[in-house]
């Protein structure tokens, strides 16, 4: 990949489903990956091009294993919208301080209660997640459906979460920690200025990234609204439309 003997930025902060890898089950284009974990091993030997990390709403563990592939070893991430930063460098994983154990008490009985009402509807949890719940069923639409009842049940309840929907997922995280929470936690980290960052996502869910970078890209998949705030939209889709952007940012 290209590089520039004085680059724009430090870092580049990309979400991961829609952008990495698809959020379906489809395989991962490790063809595209390598190009980028080429790119990040000479970011980290030879500090001419700015580093790739994510910010990512799935569970630490997958967090932790795209570093990995990505050959992140220095920077942080940002796992599970926000509960989670994970350092590669250390193998630090540090929850977000202000989740308290009573919030992690209400994000269980609220998990409770959804896995009672729509379990047996065909509603699974996707596991692993530590403060938040993200809900899957194979029909989206059935699933888009029952986002209002589970609104209106946390108010009744009290329960502290907030519920929004990506491309196949309902996420439900807590009000207070989001991507945006978890993306100051790592700036302040860095100590990298907002003239020095990237940003790379694909739907509304990333305009927490959008916010905190001086350029946002999109891949070519990118939801309509999300790509209206965009500084450059990629020709190709996900982890193609990545190596894409990251080549423009280098140039």
């Amino acid at each position: 990949m290209p590089r520039t003997s004085h680059p724009r930025f430090d870092l580049i902060i990309s979400d991961n489903d829609g952008c990495l890898v698809a959020e379906d089950t489809s395989p991962m284009d490790l063809d595209s990956l390598a190009k980028l974990a080429a790119h990040n091993r000479a970011a980290q030997d030879r500090r001419d091009r700015p580093l790739l990390t994510i910010c990512s709403g799935r569970p630490q563990p997958f967090a932790e294993a795209m570093c990995r592939l990505l050959a992140n070893r220095t920077a942080p991430c940002i796992a599970e919208n926000g509960v989670w930063m994970y350092n590669p460098a250390d193998n630090a994983y540090e929850m977000d301080p202000a989740i308290t154990p009573a919030h992690r008490a209400e994000v269980r009985d609220a998990a409770a209660w959804i896995e009672v009402e729509f379990g047996p509807r065909g509603v699974s949890q996707q596991p692993g997640k530590s403060a938040s719940i993200s809900l899957y069923h194979a029909d989206t639409e059935y699933l888009k459906s029952i986002g209002p009842r589970i609104r209106e049940e946390f108010v009744q309840r009290n329960w502290p979460l907030r519920v929004s929907m990506t491309w196949f997922y309902i996420n439900c995280d807590l009000a207070h920690v989001s991507k945006g929470t978890g993306l100051d936690r790592l700036l302040a980290r860095t100590g990298t200025p907002r003239e020095r960052l990237m940003g790379i996502g694909d739907t509304m869910s990333d305009l927490p990234i959008c916010e905190r970078v001086s350029f946002f890209a999109c891949p070519a998949n990118a939801h309509e609204d999300i790509k209206k705030v965009a500084d450059y939209v990629s020709p190709f889709a996900e982890a193609k439309g990545v190596v894409d952007i990251v080549e423009h940012a280098c140039r």
